[in-house]
């Protein structure tokens, strides 16, 4: 009797007695094997831990498939330990490094001695299917930090021990592949099987890392031309190396040795300076007729900060912006598209106003005054509020809203009098070479942030919200983001340091029995590995006063 413990599993409702120190894989087994396709991982109380996680006391467990975010970035991680593996195999004295997702892939550099060539990648793809076929375990091991610090820098490792060594953690996990060391944030498959489709293929000065997709997993993402955004990367990257922090290890040492300050100047004065060239270009345009400057960009990517920062470049400019936000012209509630559940769909284009808005931009353009309308979000009502809005001489139309992008949106106006702008979190600093941080976590810490200092919204509401949010942005938003004239990266070297100490607290009130702790946990989880920056050093300009306040403008 006291051998044994009791599991429920939520997948199939089924409640077993197993024996006491069970593993996940065991347990999968003893519920019946409830998915349709293999786990990746599971959550356990709802924290996720890998397949090969012992149990010891009675648990609730949900296993978690490649279909969900959670068993893709499982999946992806596995992935890329094999490939790391494979051109350490291959290429012994080169360095990898995984540096973001684009094209639906993920882009990887190898600097080596020799060129890359074509027979070079078949070797290392080569590799990596033997290493597949062999069904090799990721075998999970734990340290004190001192010695994972010496271990790492044996292995060539110093990007993952400084990131480690400077986090301040006693204990560190690592995990090791037929004698190869390597350190990833987050679990791994149990075996090198459990990965069974990829493909490398040349990208750029790299390669790219293909994966499954999402919907279909027998099939691999098609490759998604996005060579605006992969510019937008390498800008960032040449910002980085010049400034010398390539991963978060560097930037932790920055913030120990003082010079947060100087980081953050560095980081603002880089972005102003994107903004003063978007306005320039916008000035130049305005003279070969521009005369709409459409901003668009996903969730808490910072589009409000930026607009305001562009008007006020513009100004510079001798240009007068005049603002419209696409929510004003939300329908009234009650009138609101349904989404497939039946609930609300107010990512939809079609949740705005169109023929309104149209109106109202043709009065605009050709000099009328209209009587700009508000939404009021607690109603759920359009209202007005005495604002008149008329275009002058010297005029630009300035827009702002997820659709901006979106061709629908402004199909009646030729494409010689528009300006579109993406904005977004395009890429931030790595943990450390094969470690990359999405840049969804970046915008989803700034939005629980935002929601509750802000909004009123608990942390566990953001998080249950978040994947109707990207739904919505992977139908309305990123499809059109290559038609962009200009693309910012809201991103800033520092931020994640500077959100810390404002994320935490509100994710430690999400409770262990809600859905929402697992990614709560997550995150706060990774949020250790940054050292606190205080926000006292951000200007009241800085885009990150949109999420903390304190800012100079109004929202």
């Amino acid at each position: 009797m006291f051998n044994t413990i009791s599991i429920y599993c939520k997948n199939n409702h089924k409640r077993v007695e197993v024996p006491i120190g069970s593993s996940l894989l065991d347990i999968y087994e003893a519920v019946g094997e409830p998915l349709a396709s293999r786990p990746m991982n599971a959550q356990v109380n709802n924290k996720t831990e890998g397949l090969s996680f012992r149990c010891w006391q009675d648990k609730d467990v949900e296993f978690i498939d490649y279909s969900k975010s959670s068993g893709q970035r499982t999946y992806v991680r596995s992935l890329c330990f094999i490939f790391s593996k494979a051109v350490h195999d291959i290429l012994p004295s080169a360095t990898l490094h995984l540096e973001h997702p684009v094209s639906k892939g993920y882009y990887a550099i190898i600097e080596d001695e020799h060129p890359l060539t074509t027979e070079t990648i078949d070797l290392i793809k080569s590799r990596m299917r033997d290493l597949i076929e062999a069904d090799l375990p990721f075998e999970h091991k734990h340290m004190r930090t001192e010695e994972a610090v010496h271990y790492l820098k044996a292995n060539g490792m110093e990007d993952k021990a400084r990131l480690i060594e400077t986090a301040g953690m006693i204990y560190t996990s690592y995990y090791e592949l037929d004698g190869y060391v390597n350190f990833f944030y987050g679990c791994l498959t149990p075996s090198t099987s459990y990965v069974h489709l990829f493909d490398l293929v040349p990208y750029a000065n790299g390669l790219l890392l293909q994966v499954p997709r999402l919907d279909k997993p027998d099939e691999i993402e098609p490759i998604i031309k996005q060579d605006k955004m992969f510019n937008a990367y390498k800008e960032h990257l040449t910002l980085q190396r010049t400034v010398g922090l390539n991963n978060v290890g560097d930037l932790n040492v920055a913030i120990q040795k003082g010079m947060a300050q100087e980081i953050v100047l560095v980081s603002e004065a880089m972005q102003e300076k994107q903004v003063a060239k978007i306005a320039e270009e916008i000035a130049n345009r305005y003279r070969d007729g521009v005369r709409i400057v459409l901003i668009s960009g996903p969730s808490s990517s910072g589009k409000t900060t930026f607009c305001k920062r562009l008007e006020v470049q513009l100004i510079t400019n001798l240009i007068h912006p005049i603002g419209i936000s696409l929510d004003d012209y939300f329908l009234n509630r009650e009138d609101t598209p349904l989404d497939e559940n039946g609930e609300y769909d107010f990512e939809s284009l079609y949740a705005l106003d169109l023929p309104y808005l149209n109106q109202d931009i043709k009065k605009l353009l050709v000099g009328e005054e209209i009587d700009l309308p508000s939404f009021n979000f607690e109603t759920g009502k359009r209202i007005y509020k005495g604002r008149r809005l008329k275009m002058h001489d010297n005029s630009v139309l300035i827009m702002e809203g997820i659709h901006g992008l979106n061709p629908e949106l402004t199909s009646f106006i030729e494409d010689r009098y528009k300006y579109r702008i993406y904005v977004s979190v395009l890429t931030t600093i790595s943990l450390d070479n094969h470690n990359w941080i999405p840049t969804t976590d970046n915008r989803l810490l700034r939005r629980i942030i935002r929601d509750y200092r802000f909004r009123g919204y608990s942390a566990e509401q953001t998080i249950q919200r978040w994947p109707s949010v990207r739904a919505g942005e992977n139908k309305w938003i990123f499809p059109f983001q290559e038609n962009a004239d200009a693309m910012f990266n809201s991103a800033m070297l520092y931020e994640l340091a500077a959100l810390r100490k404002y994320a935490e607290p509100i994710l430690a009130e999400v409770m262990e029995n809600s859905p929402a702790n697992a990614e709560a946990y997550r995150l706060l989880r990774f949020l250790k590995y940054f050292n606190y920056l205080n926000e006292d050093a951000l200007p009241g300009t800085s885009l990150l006063r949109e999420f903390l306040g304190g800012g100079s403008f109004k929202y």
